[in-house]
């Protein structure tokens, strides 16, 4: 079909509700509009589905997510009767249209036989995939786009141990979606009714409070709050999202007595009316945490995007001003303060181990490195993590006792297998009080450590590809790059060259071919002779091609704005 047809099918289709089909006779004119809702269905991939919200098969919308959900529906089907039993929970953030968009998972999976724990209101993602573990579910869905702007919303999808669903579920997912017609092939029930029959199963404080008893059993050092708790004070914000009662709750049980919330983004709100965008990684977003800080004196200020899966942090730097935290470097500050806490306390694991992303700083590597502790990497994304935390511990390789991404994301713990804001948040403060009790904000704790491990400086690129042809250039670029392979990047000769998609290592000096123990994702990745890492790869779930620049030693920001400059013409 063409989008056309497919565009004149959704405008005929029964299914349609009056204001849909006057949304989309209101674009019948404009071919551009009608070409970008209809030329192909969202991806559906380990990250499930996100797209903006409008009438059409590339967006999100109640008929996109019935059909996802009559697709995974039939997956978990094919599990049989017991892993049908243990059924499915759910969950949603404050984006628009996220609470309908999760009774109609319920509906979807109760016309299909299959039971559903919902969350009563919106909660962070870590407690989904707390929720799934703690009930012995078979799978999990949420609801949230995370931390994209306001027009976007999104379909993540978990699997039985707590982490976001394996490349073969996902792709079995995928093509179910393919067989099973967008209307006519659903099968559903009444939320209501399905309520009543016993089919949804309603979740609320009890899921909170066995959570949150998790969430604190991961502090260390309570001690050093209740120290200092009179005098320590920090601002926190969850940008409009799930993270405003949890995490003041989770401080507050630490000992923080002046936790000081910003009033007007404590408010919940889909349209996120006092930010550009709800993302803790863009430090703009911040300025009425900021100003709150210095109304009130405090040197540390928090932030969790709108599902509560990632945090971001500005402390103040030596002119009094806040300055942003990077990812990497708050991964690395929570890192060696775990280690050195669990030391401290005589907790460390003598198998200790760590995870990072290929696509992480290596500084990581190093604090591990003299602290005795095992450091091993995956690829991007957090059911990754999961699946080399549940190998390590399962054969007594390694406990894994922090585990963390570049972009603002952390895991600790065992109750939970994803990114975690509301943990996070509660040691990241633990960890700015025993700071404080040193006469330290956290921007002095990073320049300690870069003395101690040595200096470093990351920087990530976003060749945004955006529009119909958008998929095919982010192929190309991919495509070329491995037809002509790089022997320097900026000037600076390129040592190796892993291909991640083949798991094949290329000794440029030597020539030697050596296989790696990652493989199967498109990822690029150099090592120069500078002493820089280099990665190239596509975002699985934007329009664009991401190029991480890892430098290290001397001279970092004239590496970074170097290769930086070099990563800027691939979009030409």
């Amino acid at each position: 079909m063409t989008y056309q047809d497919t565009y004149q099918k959704w405008l005929n289709s029964p299914a349609l509700s009056a204001e849909e089909k006057a949304e989309l006779e209101a674009i019948s004119g404009d071919e551009k509009e009608i070409e970008s809702r209809f030329f192909a269905p969202l991806e559906f991939g380990t990250a499930g589905l996100r797209g903006t919200m409008c009438v059409g098969l590339h967006n999100m919308n109640i008929h996109v997510i019935r059909h996802a959900t009559q697709a995974f529906a039939e997956v978990i089907l094919a599990e049989g009767p017991e892993s049908v039993k243990k059924g499915v929970a759910v969950c949603f953030d404050c984006r628009n249209h996220s609470e309908e968009f999760a009774h109609e998972v319920c509906a979807v999976m109760a016309g299909n036989g299959i039971p559903s724990r919902v969350m009563e209101s919106l909660r962070p993602t870590p407690e989904l995939s707390f929720a799934i573990r703690e009930y012995g579910c078979i799978a999990g869905v949420n609801v949230t786009a995370s931390h994209n702007p306001k027009e976007y919303n999104g379909y993540k999808v978990y699997w039985a141990d707590g982490a976001q669903l394996p490349p073969h579920h996902a792709d079995a997912i995928a093509k179910k979606m393919g067989e099973i017609d967008i209307f006519t092939g659903i099968r559903r029930m009444d939320y209501d009714e399905a309520v009543k029959q016993g089919l949804v199963t309603v979740m609320g404080a009890e899921t909170d409070e066995k959570f949150l008893d998790n969430v604190m059993g991961q502090a260390t050092d309570k001690a050093v709050v209740a120290k200092v708790a009179d005098r320590f004070k920090m601002v926190y914000t969850p940008f409009h999202g799930t993270g405003y009662k949890l995490i003041p709750e989770a401080l507050r049980r630490l000992g923080v007595k002046h936790v000081i919330c910003v009033p007007e983004q404590m408010v919940l709100d889909g349209n996120f009316p006092t930010v550009v965008s709800p993302n803790p990684e863009n430090p703009e977003g911040f300025y009425l945490a900021v100003d709150l800080a210095n109304q009130e004196g405090a040197d540390f200020i928090l932030g969790s995007d709108p599902d509560a899966d990632r945090i971001g942090l500005m402390v103040r730097g030596p002119k009094g001003d806040f300055i942003p935290l990077t990812g990497n470097q708050t991964g690395v500050l929570l890192l060696d303060y775990v280690i050195g806490a669990k030391k401290r306390m005589g907790t460390l694991p003598a198998n200790a181990a760590a995870l990072k992303t290929i696509v992480s700083t290596e500084m990581a590597r190093k604090v591990c490195e003299v602290n005795g502790v095992q450091m091993f990497d995956t690829f991007t994304g957090f059911k990754f993590m999961a699946e080399k935390k549940n190998a390590l511990e399962s054969t007594g390789e390694g406990k894994v006792i922090f585990s963390f991404e570049e972009s603002y994301g952390y895991m600790m713990g065992d109750y939970v297998r994803d990114k975690d804001a509301v943990t996070a948040s509660m040691v990241a403060t633990e960890m700015a009080a025993w700071y404080y009790d040193r006469g330290m904000t956290l921007y002095d704790a990073i320049q300690e450590l870069y003395a101690k491990y040595g200096t470093y400086e990351e920087k990530t690129l976003n060749l945004v590809m955006p529009g119909v042809d958008g998929l095919a250039k982010m192929a190309k670029l991919m495509a070329g790059l491995r037809a002509n392979p790089l022997t320097e990047i900026a000037g600076v000769k390129v040592l190796t060259r892993k291909d991640y998609s083949t798991g094949i290592e290329e000794d440029l000096t030597s020539g030697a071919r050596t296989g790696m123990e990652l493989k199967g994702s498109n990822v690029l990745k150099y090592k120069l002779a500078d002493g820089t890492d280099l990665v190239v790869r596509p975002s699985g779930t934007e329009p664009k091609v991401k190029v991480y620049i890892l430098a290290q030693g001397d001279n970092c920001p004239a590496k970074v704005a170097a290769y930086a400059a070099w990563a800027d013409t691939l979009k030409q």
